[in-house]
């Protein structure tokens, strides 16, 4: 046993993971260090997209017939890739039972990962698309040199816990009353984090949509002066496109000339009923996440109204079909072709 003072998370999981190897408790893959512990258990378990990098869940679908080796595969990451459908984050999906790994884990149900908080993130997500519920039990398997005392001080607000513990020699109970995350932290997100995981994008651009707060770890809100114009080029390694001064029509500020010589000419979007308090960078983060990212963007705050800086009418045509719909905070903004609206 470890001392109840003193410790940290880290101190914990090197503990854990020098006496499994010491011991040779663990299976493949070894050595244990930086990982969940396998260890051959005869239990059938139910995985994650492996670092969610493609979705959340993945259902697996063994083919008919399938032999031993094949259903061994199918608990693989490959396996995941080669006999499993996605359910996305718009599937009606309900989850009966969680289970989780662990590195260490207390009798009272207090959990520690191996540090890079997928586990966590996973059943905050899970919260947010309606899979789960506080009543879901979660289920976490260890052997039985996992089962330690946590110090209560080492727990965050977006660390799950556990309500059955299971090992080789018996079944703990936890009544654990600690509640679980009922969604995503957006504040323990880093930005690289966010561009690593493509469905995490998306959930925090409905939730944006939806007016919740999904201001991510770092990011400070600033409301913009009251009536500036602003014309931002997208990319900072971009050479902004000259700008008229300000006796210059706000539309041609948008819009600018020709790209070229010869070159199709720049085609505009025209973005209207935006908050008051909106930052150019929130517009600017919604469109990066729909995917409808423009050459430039200039903001007319007293008007409460953008444009959108598209290399041809193509691209803006396929932009507004991505952004109808789109919310900042309770808004629903308009959207159109600049010349339709210029024309109204």
């Amino acid at each position: 046993m470890l001392p109840r003072t003193g410790v940290s998370k880290q101190d914990i999981r090197e503990h854990i993971w020098d006496y499994m190897e010491s011991q040779n408790l663990a299976d493949f893959p070894r050595p244990v260090h930086h990982r969940i512990p396998n260890f051959k258990n005869k239990k059938t378990l139910l995985v994650p997209t492996p670092r969610l990098r493609t979705g959340l869940f993945n259902k697996i679908t063994p083919p008919p017939g399938a032999t031993k080796d094949i259903l061994r595969k199918c608990a693989t990451s490959q396996g995941v890739r080669n006999y499993s459908v996605p359910i996305g984050l718009d599937s009606r999906v309900l989850v009966d039972l969680v289970v989780v790994g662990s590195v260490a884990v207390s009798e009272k149900g207090w959990r520690i990962g191996k540090g890079e908080g997928y586990a966590d993130l996973e059943y905050a997500m899970m919260v947010s698309m309606g899979a789960i519920s506080k009543e879901t039990p979660v289920v976490t398997i260890v052997h039985d040199c996992q089962v330690v005392d946590i110090p209560e001080e080492l727990l965050e607000e977006h660390d799950i816990t556990v309500d059955y513990i299971l090992t080789p020699t018996r079944v703990i109970a936890t009544g654990c009353e600690r509640p679980k995350p009922m969604g995503v932290t957006w504040s323990k997100i880093s930005r690289e984090m966010m561009e690593k995981i493509p469905v995490l994008r998306r959930l925090r651009a409905r939730e944006q949509q939806a007016g919740k707060d999904v201001t991510l770890q770092g990011e400070h809100r600033h409301p913009p002066e009251p009536g500036r114009q602003q014309t931002v080029p997208w990319s900072a390694g971009r050479r902004p496109q000259d700008t008229p001064g300000p006796e210059a029509n706000s539309m041609e500020a948008a819009c600018g000339s020709p790209l070229g010589e010869g070159a199709p000419l720049a085609a505009d979007v025209y973005v209207g009923n935006l908050p008051q308090d909106a930052r150019v960078s929130d517009l600017k983060r919604a469109l990066r996440e729909l995917g409808s990212v423009p050459l430039q963007l200039t903001r007319e705050g007293r008007r409460h109204r953008a444009f959108l800086r598209y290399q041809d009418a193509a691209a803006a045509q396929q932009a507004i079909s991505c952004l109808q719909g789109l919310r900042l905070g309770t808004d629903t903004l308009r959207v159109a072709l600049a010349r339709q609206q210029r024309d109204k």
